[in-house]
Formats: structure tokens, sequence, C-alpha cells
């Protein structure tokens, strides 16, 4: 039997005359492994280390540079924090998985006095169970059987979830020692390969801090996001009054054709925290507002429905993007794959973007550019403008928040704004929801309504846009003088709709069938919403699924 091993840093060729497992293969190759191996893919689907191999296959090895093996190995990860808890704590403690901050996740435990050796004692505790090789064991009972079982060890949060989701097609039910959990994605093998972690208590909680896939060989750096800390208890704070908590409470609403109240109650949400940083921009005579965020975030309809809200308050907003400002096509820097770069800041023309900013600030005309993306040259003639002494310019780009694209410009003239769709909303205690995740649904509906993109060219191009971010624009978010979360509690179950048959379209002769499949296994978590008409033409969600009066 042969198989054809491959890795991302090499293949080899190994034959075998017996069965094996990929675990054994990858014993065989560690010495050439550059990190640890937590799955593998078969035919562009996901499979356990334990897998069977029968027949002459080839098999890619898997470490947490890849994404859905990421999401794997902080579900693994996970499951022997949890674990660690209740054997420190006891079975009865809560644990309640937050969102991801810090460079790790934040969690509470309903446990009053959490101090520094508590969470030195849960840490060596985790060490404990990865130094003892425990399998993570994937359960083979019946839909009945497991809810039932789930009943009996008194995990409440796993059996909800089961419990609302009668059509779960795929579920990931797995038993560590007498621990009993339910992940939406499945668990590597054991918890040896749980290597790189760290606790630290945080706030009035414990943030489990893990490799990344741009440094899977060690924990990175620690950053303290306090900006996005206040963020997320911001949300938690309004999931308690509207009562929405976990993917079942949206299911139940949409299920119950409530879903009018609910799509009603964000937009609500959202036009009240818009209206409140209109009128802290307008108090504090701020005239160049600035912002930025990740792809998908809904920046155009927030900045536009932002210069709405700063004429109620009787200001005359200029509204404007960074990308009229490119440099010239022939003048645009290359990249390292040899194409040319214009995600970052050397792509655009600072010197004039400052000079025109001055002189509309000084009540100038400025002969404002519209970028040719066919052409590759700004055209000038068509926007001569000035503005008055009063009001304000609202600047959208990527580069917003950089320093840089502003520093000849008077800083007590600047209001920065992040926009970012947080999604605080659980699938339940122990199962987050990734903003990643969320935001590339985003861009595949988007993508497919208005570029004629297939899904599968959104997922192989995510890497890439994510990288551009990383470097471009999350290094920047905490100069914002406020945040703005443009996530709608709804829009998983909106998107749905569209994304689902997209993603199906996607063969396992594509590259990038197995994200489908992961993000498919994802979408069963929510209802579907069919129906569109109730959310407003100027809703965020607009710009992504059509019917945008302002996109």
């Amino acid at each position: 039997m042969k198989v054809l091993v491959k890795w991302r840093e090499g293949q080899k060729e190994v034959s075998f005359d017996k069965l094996v497992t990929v675990e054994d293969i990858v014993a065989s190759l560690q010495p050439e492994l550059p990190y640890e191996i937590i799955t593998c893919l078969i035919n562009r689907e996901y499979h356990r280390l334990n897998y069977v191999i029968q027949e002459d296959t080839e098999v890619f090895l898997s470490d947490i540079r890849d994404k859905g093996t990421y999401k794997i190995y902080q579900s693994s990860l996970l499951m022997v924090y949890i674990k660690a808890v209740h054997d420190v704590l006891g079975e009865d403690v809560g644990v309640l998985v937050n969102n991801a901050l810090n460079r790790g996740i934040y969690t509470t435990i309903k446990h009053s006095g959490i101090t520094k050796a508590l969470v030195t004692k849960i840490e060596n505790r985790m060490r404990e169970l990865v130094e003892m090789d425990i399998p993570f064991v994937k359960s083979e009972l019946s839909r009945e059987e497991m809810l039932e079982e789930l009943k009996k060890v008194g995990n409440k949060s796993s059996h909800q979830t089961l419990k609302h989701l009668p059509n779960l097609k795929h579920i990931h039910l797995y038993s560590l020692g007498n621990e009993l959990e339910l992940f939406f994605t499945p668990l590597t093998t054991k918890t040896s390969h749980i290597k790189q972690f760290e606790l630290r208590k945080y706030k009035n909680g414990i943030l489990v801090r893990f490799a990344q896939p741009d440094c899977p060989g060690e924990i990175p750096p620690y950053e303290n996001e306090e900006m996005l800390y206040k963020a997320f208890a911001e949300e938690t704070r309004w999931g308690k009054i509207t009562g929405i908590q976990y993917s079942w409470d949206v299911n139940k609403m949409i299920l119950r054709n409530q879903y009018v109240d609910l799509i009603l109650l964000t937009e609500a949400l959202h036009e009240k925290k818009i209206a409140e940083i209109a009128t802290q921009i307008f108090k504090a005579k701020k005239r160049i507002i600035l912002i930025a965020g990740p792809s998908s975030s809904g920046k155009t309809t927030f900045a536009k429905r932002l210069c709405m809200q700063l004429r109620v308050n009787g200001l005359r907003p200029l509204y404007m993007g960074t990308d009229d400002y490119f440099v010239e096509r022939t003048e645009t820097p290359i990249g390292p794959d040899g194409k040319p770069n214009f995600e970052d800041l050397d792509a655009v023309d600072i010197n004039l973007f400052t000079k025109q900013m001055n002189d509309l600030l000084d009540g100038k005309k400025v002969d404002l550019p519209s970028f040719d993306f066919i052409q590759g040259t700004k055209i000038f003639g068509n926007r001569i403008t000035s503005i008055d002494h009063s009001q304000p310019i609202v600047i959208e780009g990527i580069h917003a928040l950089n320093p840089d694209l502003t520093k000849g410009i008077d800083d007590n003239q600047k209001y920065h704004i992040y926009i970012s769709p947080l999604t605080q909303l659980n699938i339940d205690e122990h199962n987050r929801i990734s903003t990643t995740d969320a935001r590339m649904l985003r861009r595949i509906v988007r993508d497919y309504q208005f570029r004629g993109y297939s899904a599968a060219k959104t997922i192989e191009t995510w890497p890439s846009v994510r990288r551009g971010e990383e470097k471009n624009i999350f290094p920047y978010y905490e100069y914002a003088d406020t945040f703005f979360n443009s996530q709608c509690l709804y829009e998983l179950a909106c998107l749905k709709r569209i994304a689902r048959p997209l993603l199906e379209d996607i063969t396992p002769d594509d590259e990038a069938y197995s994200d489908a499949q992961r993000m498919l296994e994802f979408l069963d978590y929510f209802a579907e919403l069919e129906d569109f008409s109730a959310i407003p033409n100027n809703s965020i969600m607009r710009e992504f699924i059509g019917g945008s009066i302002l996109v």
C-alpha cells in the first residue's frame, strides 16, 4: 500500500504492508515536520489522526497554520481547559467561552474570587492532562442517547444546543475522561497534541492564550486589547437587555415568525450607537472623521449613516474615500508575488491627500480626484469643491487609522472610528462564533452578488485578505476614539439563505472544498431567514445581500 504524504514544506511517498493510521505515519515522519500535526485532509476532507488507511491514497498533514485545523486546535484546547476547571473547582462550576481577545480566548467561570494562584492551579492541571496523553473519544451514540447522556452528566449547555437543533447533521460530541462536551468542529485525537498555551488572569475572567497561525511554534507576545474588551462588554450588556445570547435564541424567534422584532431591534441598536457617535463628534468639534475596519465590516454603509446623523446635529459633512488617492498605476508598489500591491500605504498618494485635506480645512477650493481603476490613473476636474469652517470631512478607508496617512494634519482636528462585526452571540456556553468566519460569509455573499465571484474564489483569496488586515488594519485599531460593532443579531440566518447553495456548489476537486464543508457544518447551527422584506434598505446587511439605498 502506497501513501503520498504531503505537508507545507514537502512531500514523501511511503509504503506499508499492513493497515496503518495517519498517526503512525506522523510518528515516522516526525523529524521532518516543523510543527505539531493536529489533523489531516484526505480528498480535501478533514479526518482525525486515528483514521485508518486501507488503500493507496494521498494525505495532507495539517498544523495550525491551516485555518480549519487552527479551529480544531482551539476546540481541543478548550475541552482540556473546561475539564481542568471542573477538576480543580468541581463539576458544577460553569464555564463561559466568550470571545477572541489579546491573542487568545476570554473566558469567565462562575466562581467568586478568581486569583492568580487559582489560574496557575488550573493551568497546572491542564498540563497534567496533556502529559497524561488522554484520548478525545468521539461519541457514537444516537441523538436521543446523546441527549440522555448530556442530561445525566448535567451539561445543560450542550443539551440545550442539541435539543434546539433537531435537524443538525454533523454532531461532534466528545468525552475526555468524565467530561462530555458538544463542539461544532471535530477535536484532535489526544491531549498530547495540545502543547502551546498559557492562562492569564484578566479583568473578571481568564484568558486562554495559545499559538497562532502566524507564529505556530510559540505563544505570541501579550497585547492588551482594552478597546475590544469594552466593545464585547457592551455587546454582553445588550445581549442581556434583548434576551439573546445563543444561536438557539435567534432560531426560536425565526421559527416562531418573530424575526421582524429581531431585525428592528438590531437596527434600532445600530441607529442609537451611530447617533451617539455623531453627537460626540459634534460636541468635540472634530472636522476630520477617519473610519477604518477589516474587510466586510460595512464601512461604507456606516459612514453614510453617520453623515446623516451629523446632519441631524446641524452639520453638513463631506463624504469621501481614500481609494481615490491611489498613486498612478505605474507607481504602484509590487508585492512579493510580483503583482501590484494595492493594500499597503505605499499605494496611496499621501502628499496629495494631506495637501487637499489641509486646503479643505482652510476653506480653499480643491479639485478632488476620482480614481479610474480601468485606466489606473486619477481623474481631475469633476469634483471641485470647498467647505466652510464648520463642515466635517468623513473619510473611509483601510488606512484611515494609520497615523502615517494623516501625519501632516493637525491631530486636534481628527476623530478616529474603528468598525468591525464582533460576534458576541455564541452557539452555546462553550462554542463561540468566530468573527473571522462571520466576515468571510459576508464577503462570500457580497462577492457573488456584486462582483460575480464564486464562493470558491472568495475562500481562496481570503488568506491574502487576512494578511493585508494583519499588516494594515489591526495594528492601528487602538488609535480609535470609539468603536462601532456592525454585527447584526440576525445576520447568519440571513446570510445562510444566499451562502449555503454557493458553498454546496463547491466540489471535492476544488481547493476550497474543505473550508466550504466546514462553513456548511457551521451554518447548520442557524435557522434560515427566508424573508428579507423587513430588513431596512439602509441596513448594513443590505451592503451584502443587496437592496441598499446607500451603497
